[in-house]
């Protein structure tokens, strides 16, 4: 018995992807339906990294297809990942070989922020993107240490660029690959502002479909260049539920909106502390913090994480959660933020600038 590529397209909008809550297939996602009598080839495209949904998402559409159609023969059913660029601040230009830039911030210091963005990035890595971290602490990176590359310096093959180092397969940059490390960066607003926009621009990202950019603590110099200059995708909020910590995300979520950067969501870190030796949980900073401000400002909570003794001696000994205890809990927590991070840049507008031609005016 035959049957028609409308009965599939009707079929496949009652499928919907469990992580984005929306059809799975619609519009240009879906890039190849045929049908042969009763036989259907189907290639559908997610945008975001999904190597661990693929084979959960093609299940739930062939299980569906074929109860909305028995007479459906051979299915030829192919789901892949495509990130591609999106949205940023009116005016600013995408970065050469970077599609997304994702700041990760905290409105204070001490709040396992940079923990928090290496652990993401080795996530979104995980699941088959290609990503860079750029570490724009200049006044105290963390990066090559918990990466466990700290001894390395960066390579510039024309003299003029540098070529990012790589880590657990991810790109990095950092001025801790520049300095000693026990030198002081007694430096004033502008000159960390330069080494930061030279980082950016002067490194060889290669085609990096998310660039996650490890913040400073605060809302200075640094933080006001990378919104105004820097093609951001949108920012990631890291706090603990502890009330001090709360008034200093507000502040740091507060001017990302007042210049125009979307927040793609909240992290809440040390939510939780579980005695190793006798299993009681304890909200030591707090309770419901993240949520909170989630709810006041109508953004997305991305999740929780616990205060965890080994999530700090991983990412001491350069080897952090996500690569050294994949199938742990804390790893798992990690990669759902992530995913959630990631779809949720990917129901953003695309970035449509490279379409436009460059209209020059001349005298004639």
């Amino acid at each position: 018995m035959s049957i028609t590529a409308e009965q599939v397209t009707e079929a496949l909008k009652a499928v919907k992807d469990p992580n984005t809550a929306r059809e799975i297939a619609p519009g240009r996602s879906l890039k190849v339906l045929d049908v042969s009598g009763p036989d259907v080839t189907l290639e559908i495209e997610v945008g975001y990294p999904a190597k661990s949904q693929i084979e959960p998402l093609k299940r739930l559409v062939e299980s569906s297809l074929r109860e909305a159609l028995p007479e459906i023969g051979r299915l030829d059913l192919a789901i892949r990942s495509h990130v591609v660029a999106h949205a940023v601040q009116h005016g600013v230009k995408l970065l050469p070989g970077v599609k997304n830039i994702i700041a990760v911030a905290s409105g204070k210091g001490g709040v396992g922020k940079s923990t928090t963005a290496v652990n993401l990035a080795l996530a979104l890595a995980a699941e088959g993107a290609r990503v860079g971290v750029l570490d724009a602490d200049i006044y105290g990176p963390s990066q090559p240490q918990m990466l466990g590359i700290g001894d390395q310096r960066p390579e510039s093959l024309d003299g003029k660029t540098m070529e990012p180092l790589v880590a657990h397969g991810v790109q990095v940059m950092s001025i801790g690959f520049l300095i000693d490390i026990e030198t002081p960066m007694v430096w004033r607003g502008p000159m960390a502002t330069q080494a930061l926009k030279q980082m950016l621009t002067e490194t060889n990202w290669k085609e990096v479909d998310y660039l996650v950019v490890d913040m400073p603590p605060g809302t200075g110099d640094i933080q006001l260049t990378l919104s105004q200059s820097v093609p951001v995708t949108g920012a990631v909020i890291v706090t603990t539920p502890q009330d001090i910590a709360l008034l200093d995300a507000r502040k740091g979520l507060k001017m990302f909106e007042k210049v125009g950067i979307p927040i793609i969501g909240v992290v809440e870190n040390m939510s939780i502390h579980v005695c190793s030796n006798c299993g009681h949980a304890e909200h030591v900073f707090g309770q419901g913090g993240g949520r909170r401000i989630c709810d006041d400002y109508g953004i997305p909570f991305l999740g929780d994480l616990p205060l965890d003794l080994a999530i700090r001696e991983r990412a001491d000994s350069g080897a952090p959660t996500v690569v050294s205890d994949p199938d742990g809990k804390v790893a798992e927590a990690y990669r759902e933020i992530a995913r959630r991070m990631a779809v949720t840049v990917a129901l953003k507008a695309r970035d449509m600038t490279s379409r436009f031609p460059n209209i020059v005016v001349q005298n004639t």
